[in-house]
């Protein structure tokens, strides 16, 4: 270590040997690692990134480029050389000049190389200063392709930047000083901990190298998450449907129904009760059913987005219909389920059933002529892949979608926990977003493959129309009244394709928020946070980017507005509902307390 910098004396014989014999316990745990990495369950090799013909054209492109001016190569490598050699020059003067000091460094303010140790100390620093000009010379080369189709060179930056970021010096242990400085302090339990940590997420995963983001062991359903009371009042094959205790006298006759996603579980919105959406609009008077998802197996193969409507949201609505002995029923759909919700609009226009008063819809995209950050996963050889482990598991496995939304975030999904994980030997956080996060669902293969080919790369519902239970379903029949809430920072939904899809349907009576944060936490932002402002514009005719500048900016959660909003199709007040009666008092069956079985169905083959 530097010299100048605070650091222990070096370790005693004790404690290396002490040192010694915690190495000995790799032994151990080399048993449980190679039966793990033995019994693997292996998944098509396409979806682990993209084929060669990708880098291919790039390479065809850079070089045709570089014959036709080679100036322009010549000076991206010059200018590497030159930096290269500098750096080399400045690390060698540094050690020369007697004590250990680095050349000066501002340095980029990145958290990864936040150890002081990046800074003054010679080797860490000369690693972490050529790592950085490494990565800028690579995006250089890749910027500099242009012979090469939008989409292509978009996912070439794309998966270039995965390796830069796989390459980082933090991800190894022999150019981490925050793991090196870990392990000499615990006398090697930090490595320890660290690998029996890797192990227990390869052995949950079926061999896959998923990243544990909680600590599972902080939370148990209906104990310390998911606790708003409530009954299971419906029960079938895809959902069961889930009837809030009242907390207030009086509630909105117009009962509220929501749609979450069934990528993951519907507790995003019921986590603890300080974020809890649920717990929130029961206390506003509210009379709320929610819907939990079944987490499929590979019996349901053949489900599609057919039986999501006509067994999950049509059977929900007269299921709630018949408990209120309500005509009509307010609706919010989430993400997936709000797109599949502009689907059902659309067929019940068309079959002129009124049953739904009007539509909510949280970060759900319905034109997705924009692909946004998933181009890259949305191109025919990582779609024929996902076909083709739909083939063989007859689902789309959690694991897969779980791992493509984390590297959307690499450093902050994949990379950094890792290091925390299994170089720290840290134990992960208790923290229930993430926890949320980590309890994935799988999609049923029918249904993924409609999704991402006909809506997601072929975009059919914006633009022409989606074929579906004998109707051409389209934007333009959805005529009721609508509220859309969009986040500024969502890289799963971005605002401006929600916003445009919200355009194109036919309601005159359209409210659409924008709110800060993303796509997790621009929702759940409860009022009493105080955190995340938002947007409101009531000229819908504008083009996105005029909208958002004529906006105008409120402090604090959406939450009271939109719940404003529903008041206003809420159909007055009656006396509050109680799960186990219907609308003429008569018993009805309660399957269970909230938040139900399907709930704690963890995703399985």
């Amino acid at each position: 270590m530097t010299t100048d910098s605070p650091h222990k004396d070096a370790p005693s014989a004790a404690s290396m040997a002490r040192m010694a014999e915690n190495m000995k316990k790799v032994e151990a745990l080399a048993e449980r690692l190679t039966q793990v990495l033995t019994s693997r369950q292996t998944h098509q090799a396409s979806l682990d990134g993209p084929n060669q013909e990708l880098f291919s054209k790039a390479a065809q492109a850079y070089w045709s480029e570089a014959a036709q001016n080679p100036a322009k190569l010549l000076e991206h490598q010059m200018g590497y050389w030159s930096k290269t050699v500098s750096h080399f020059i400045d690390a060698q003067q540094a050690l020369a000049q007697g004590p250990m000091n680095v050349p000066e460094d501002p340095g980029p303010q990145d958290k990864r190389f936040a150890n002081p140790l990046w800074q003054t100390h010679p080797y860490f620093n000369f690693v972490k200063q050529q790592y950085l000009i490494n990565a800028e010379a690579l995006q250089q080369a890749v910027e500099s392709v242009e012979d090469l189709d939008p989409r292509e060179k978009q996912r070439l930056i794309y998966f270039s930047q995965q390796i830069i970021d796989m390459m980082a010096p933090t991800n190894f242990l022999a150019t981490n000083p925050d793991a090196l400085e870990r392990a000499v302090e615990t006398e090697g339990e930090s490595l320890i901990r660290g690998l029996e940590n890797m192990i227990s997420d390869l052995e949950a995963n079926n061999g896959e190298l998923v990243v544990r983001l909680a600590n599972e062991s902080a939370f148990k359903l209906g104990d310390n998450i998911a606790t708003t009371p409530g009954k299971v009042v419906f029960r079938n094959r895809m959902f069961e449907l889930i009837q809030y205790v009242p907390r207030t006298d009086k509630v909105q006759a117009t009962p509220l129904l929501i749609f979450p996603p069934w990528i993951n579980k519907f507790y995003i919105l019921d986590l603890k009760a300080q974020n809890s959406m649920v717990k929130w609009l029961v206390e506003q008077g509210h009379s709320l059913f929610i819907v939990s998802w079944i987490n499929p197996d590979a019996s349901y193969s053949d489900v599609g987005m057919e039986d999501y409507i006509e067994e999950g949201y049509l059977a929900a609505l007269r299921e709630v219909r018949q408990i209120t002995g309500e005509a009509q029923v307010n609706v919010v759909g989430y993400c997936i389920a709000g797109t599949t919700l502009a689907l059902t609009l659309s067929l019940l226009k068309q079959r002129g059933d009124t049953s739904v008063k009007s539509a909510t819809f949280f970060t759900a995209l319905t034109d997705f002529s924009d692909q946004g950050e998933f181009q890259p996963f949305l191109t025919d050889d990582f779609i024929d892949g996902i076909e083709a482990e739909i083939a063989d598991k007859g689902v789309l496995q959690s694991i897969i979608m779980a791992r493509t939304f984390s590297f959307l975030r690499a450093n902050d999904l994949v990379y950094g926990p890792a290091v925390r994980s299994y170089m720290m030997g840290e134990t992960p956080p208790a923290f229930d977003l993430l926890y949320w996060n980590g309890d994935g669902a799988n999609l049923p293969g029918r249904m993924a493959m409609q999704y991402l080919r006909g809506l997601c790369q072929q975009n059919k519902l914006a633009e022409g129309g989606f074929d579906l239970l004998g109707h051409h379903l389209e934007l333009g029949d959805i005529d009721l009244p609508i509220c859309a809430v969009a986040c500024e920072t969502d890289h799963i939904a971005p605002w401006k394709d929600s916003y445009r899809g919200i355009q194109k349907m036919g309601s005159r009576d359209r409210t659409f928020i924008l709110s800060q944060s993303g796509h997790i936490a621009g929702i759940v932002n409860p009022p009493s946070k105080k955190k995340y402002g938002h947007y409101v514009n009531d000229d819908m005719g504008l083009e996105y980017a005029d909208w958002q500048e004529g906006a105008r900016f409120h402090d604090g959660s959406w939450w009271p507005r939109w719940d404003k909003w529903l008041k206003k199709q809420g159909g007055g007040q009656v006396d509050a509902r109680q799960p186990g009666k219907d609308s003429q008092g008569k018993t009805r069956k309660i399957i269970g307390d909230a938040p139900g079985d399907y709930v704690t169905r963890k995703a399985s083959l």
